[in-house]
């Protein structure tokens, strides 16, 4: 693994909630396990993709990376410069290489700014350029994504969901960062507009050598969009590797399941697959199970996998896995 281009590393990233009780004297009775010991890299200029069911822990890890939620405990490097012992200014200034895409473009902008002001805010807050150059560079950016820069001061509720998440790419890329965290950015889409909006997150990345995590349940976009694929479960990243290596060759008994469910757009290919079926429900994050996180469901479980944690290993080149059995 070469060192030089690695753009953002994690280590050990770890965030839990507090669990309290009491109104006036407020007592930790519990915590829940959000994002356990997760560690991963990004290159620059590529696309890793963040997979997993609802509520494995994948946009607390893309905001804990960004600082929105400080860590527990683990390191996040950006460039080598590790932004959990950052705090105030020097924090505010390495955000300018880091921004989020939200999931929700209804709730993600203020419905009493106009779209100028919501694209101008990042400008303002950074003190850069004066209000004239501000409202050139917010016009710039709207045609960038394909809105009319004459739009600049209609409000949130005059536009579709994807005109809005546009709106929020555009707010996005008005620092001109490095990384950006796209957290679900199509979930809340109808299916027409969630490819013109990967689409366009495509034509940014090339034109502006961005770097994106992208978070996602469409396995199937995800494969579209990614270099390499992460594949989460209750808080853990159990398997990493480049895409097509991914879905040709899964290796953990999670990541084979979840590839089962996705159709095949070929008939007969279809009726040969076998469909893994996973009992039970997803144990809680605020008690986790000992041992591999997945043992309750897990259909070729066995003793050793329930007493102790599988180690996070790379079992050929740039794949890495957490399972004993692998």
């Amino acid at each position: 693994m070469s060192q030089d281009n690695i753009l953002l590393r994690v280590e050990k990233l770890t965030k839990h909630f507090p669990i309290t009780r009491g109104i006036v004297i407020q007592k930790q009775v519990g915590a829940v396990q959000a994002v356990d010991k997760v560690s991963f890299f990004v290159r620059e200029g590529e696309t890793l993709g963040l997979v997993g069911e609802s509520g494995c822990g994948k946009s607390t890890t893309g905001r804990t990376i960004l600082q929105l939620y400080r860590p527990t405990s683990g390191k996040v490097y950006f460039r080598d410069q590790d932004l959990t012992q950052l705090e105030g200014e020097g924090l505010r200034h390495m955000r300018r290489n880091m921004q989020i895409i939200f999931q929700d473009p209804y709730a993600s902008l203020n419905p009493r700014m106009s779209v100028g002001d919501i694209v101008a805010e990042p400008l303002e807050v950074h003190r850069i350029g004066t209000r004239k150059e501000q409202r050139e560079r917010v016009k710039e950016l709207l045609n960038l994504v394909g809105l009319n820069p004459y739009f600049i001061n209609r409000y949130p509720h005059e536009f579709s969901g994807g005109q809005r998440q546009r709106i929020g790419i555009a707010r996005a890329l008005a620092l001109n960062p490095e990384f950006i965290v796209c957290d679900e950015p199509i979930s809340a889409l109808d299916v027409s507009i969630q490819a013109q909006v990967v689409n366009l997150l495509e034509e940014l990345q090339e034109q502006f050598g961005l770097t994106y995590l992208f978070i996602a349940h469409d396995l199937s976009m995800v494969r579209h969009i990614s270099n390499r694929v992460a594949v989460m479960y209750l808080g853990k990243v159990v398997e990493l590797a480049e895409r097509n290596e991914l879905y040709a060759n899964p290796l953990h008994p999670y990541t084979q399941a979840l590839l089962s469910a996705v159709p095949v757009p070929d008939p007969v290919v279809e009726r040969q697959r076998q469909r893994i079926i996973l009992q039970g429900d997803v144990p809680s994050p605020v008690n986790p199970p000992s041992g591999c996180r997945f043992h309750p469901r897990c259909p070729l479980a066995q003793e050793i996998c329930s007493q102790e944690e599988p180690e996070w290993r790379e079992v050929a080149p740039d794949h890495w896995v957490a399972c004993h059995l692998v």
